[in-house]
């Protein structure tokens, strides 16, 4: 896709932070069929405007980021209205793959044409509406501190249960250490570009980009985020993210 050059310039705050710049890729092509609904679930509305809005809103409210990629699918009709709405922000599109990782990679490869491979990413769920500034910037705070990367993460509360195809309960699974694995993650852009090529020609299944660089020998290391920070997947999301939304606001 081409670059917009009529974007504004990164902040002086924004674009050095420890000698590297900090972007945010959110890959947006998926179809949300889970939801069952008449669009993806990313442009259905929440709280008065689409999803996808109050998601980049998010971003766009943590200042040291730079600005925003994001990977859409062809004949998208919807995003332009979208894109409208973040006029004069640095944001910019790329066309989206057949998976996550694929869409993650196509961004990636268009912030190679300005960032620097020792530049960082922030990759964020298009369906996590929301996301804390404050718990982006502390996540951002840890992986600039020495580390291989992270994410934004949950303990494990419940009792957790290994069940059979048929969904009989095969075992009681130890929950010590179990994580739930949120968005965003941060990580290198030239080691989680080299990653995720690595990971899909072997075949991988690449869920997120923390399990490409996993499976690179990478430990990313994981930042306590909130419960709110739910993803929608189906219907009955939509409600509690608009409650979690109105609460926050009060």
């Amino acid at each position: 896709a081409a670059r917009d050059t009529r974007q504004p310039a990164m902040s002086a705050q924004a674009s050095r932070e420890n000698n590297v710049t900090v972007w945010a890729i959110v890959p947006a092509a998926g179809s949300g069929s889970r939801m069952q609904a008449t669009m993806p679930k990313q442009y259905l509305g929440l709280a008065g405007k689409p999803v996808i809005a109050h998601t980049l809103t998010a971003l766009f409210a943590v200042p040291r980021i730079a600005g925003v990629v994001v990977a859409v699918a062809d004949r998208d009709c919807a995003w332009p209205a979208i894109a409208g709405r973040f006029a004069g922000r640095r944001l910019e599109q790329v066309r989206g793959g057949a998976e996550r990782c694929h869409s993650v990679l196509n961004a990636l490869e268009h912030l190679s044409a300005t960032a620097a491979e020792s530049d960082w990413v922030l990759v964020h769920d298009a369906a996590r509406p929301c996301v804390r500034p404050a718990d982006i910037d502390r996540l951002i705070d840890t992986c600039l501190s020495g580390t291989d990367g992270g994410l934004l993460g949950m303990p494990v509360c419940d009792t957790m249960k290994r069940v059979d195809p048929a969904g009989d309960v095969m075992a009681t699974v130890d929950r010590d250490g179990l994580w739930h694995a949120l968005t965003p993650q941060m990580f290198r852009i030239g080691q989680l570009h080299t990653a995720l090529q690595q990971g899909i020609r072997a075949g991988v299944t690449l869920t997120d980009e923390a399990s490409a660089m996993e499976a690179a020998g990478f430990t990313p290391r994981m930042v306590e985020g909130q419960r709110d920070n739910i993803k929608i997947t189906v219907a009955s999301d939509l409600a509690l993210a608009a409650f979690y939304l109105d609460k926050r606001a009060t």
